[in-house]
């Protein structure tokens, strides 16, 4: 029925919105947060995606891992994986600013890419992993239609209810000390070394939290895809597109950033229906007018409302010095 299959892709949509939502929660940990540049954001995807995937599929002669276990375990082990493959990448990056930080963790996740992908004794390879578990598939009761459904939308509130755990937990922690103590670092990071707070261990703790979030996204993206391969990765949608999304809605701002990642991804999909619907040989052409959309609604924004659509929530009379804010 034609219904379900516009209530079908209406929960595929929203699944992604979640799984780029916690993205975007991670990103904002950095940089509204904290003001760490990361454009590696693919590398730790990638990082939770294939933990998740080793640890819970079956056994494979072709590779090592295969434990089946529980997805539960899974995702707290792409998460931890995450964070301590952050931890020494932290260390050793974050002593750089701006633009070098950037360009130094986006040519880390390149290496984790490549190693991701020269690895089959590991990863499989450019195959990659299939036959992820995907929880709660089993509708032996209902139709195949409906059981398809059924599994999308059960995946749908496992999705949900993690993004609202991450968020609750997050914004917990954006108005704690540890919070106002971060933003402090970020606005003046001289006067925060004065007050005697350990700056480097900070920033480091903000870069660890929101690679663990990556992580966990990525570990979720492959387990709705039920596999992943080393194109999965792909930096205009794992990190650039993260950033529109945390750009728009507006860093600092924690459901700023949940709202970007659901605006920026509507735009992204609908406008892949619609060019879809064209002869091929003019379809491939007008993909480009996808990056076209994100690209000019990012200038649009940064134009007339560079602090996003939702802002960063002042504190009193002092507005934010974070970078990018208006003054």
């Amino acid at each position: 029925m034609e219904y379900l299959g516009l209530l079908n892709y209406a929960i595929f949509m929203a699944i992604f919105i979640g799984i780029y939502a916690l993205l975007a929660l991670g990103l904002n940990i950095q940089w509204g947060f904290a003001g760490l540049f990361n454009a590696g954001i693919a590398g730790f995807f990638a990082v939770g995606a294939y933990t998740s995937a080793i640890l819970t599929t079956a056994a494979d002669a072709s590779r090592i891992g295969g434990f089946d276990l529980h997805f539960i375990f899974g995702w707290l082990g792409a998460m931890v994986a995450a964070a301590l493959i952050a931890w020494p990448i932290g260390k050793i990056c974050l002593r750089f600013r701006s633009d070098y930080l950037a360009i130094a963790t986006i040519g880390i996740a390149e290496i984790i890419r490549l190693v991701i992908k020269s690895e089959p004794a590991l990863t499989n390879g450019a195959r990659g992993i299939s036959s992820i578990p995907r929880p709660a598939t089993e509708f032996p009761t209902l139709s195949q239609e409906l059981a398809y459904l059924a599994s999308q939308a059960a995946y749908l509130a496992i999705v949900v209810a993690v993004l609202i755990l991450a968020y609750f937990l997050v914004e917990r922690q954006f108005n704690a000390p540890w919070g106002r103590m971060m933003r402090a670092i970020r606005d003046n990071e001289n006067a925060a070394k004065a007050m005697g707070k350990d700056v480097e261990f900070r920033r480091l703790e903000a870069f660890v939290f929101g690679a663990a979030l990556m992580g966990l996204a990525g570990a979720m993206f492959a387990h709705f895809n039920r596999s992943i391969t080393p194109e999965a990765i792909d930096p205009m949608v794992a990190t650039f597109l993260v950033w529109i999304m945390l750009i728009l809605g507006g860093s600092g701002n924690n459901r700023g950033a949940i709202l970007g990642a659901a605006v920026v991804w509507i735009i992204w999909s609908v406008s892949e229906i619609a060019t879809d619907r064209l002869p091929h040989e003019y379809a491939v052409q007008a993909k480009y007018i996808r990056l076209f959309l994100i690209g000019l609604m990012l200038q649009l924004v940064l134009r007339f409302r560079p602090e996003g659509l939702l802002p960063e929530p002042l504190r009193g009379d002092q507005r934010s010095t974070k970078p990018g804010a208006d003054h």
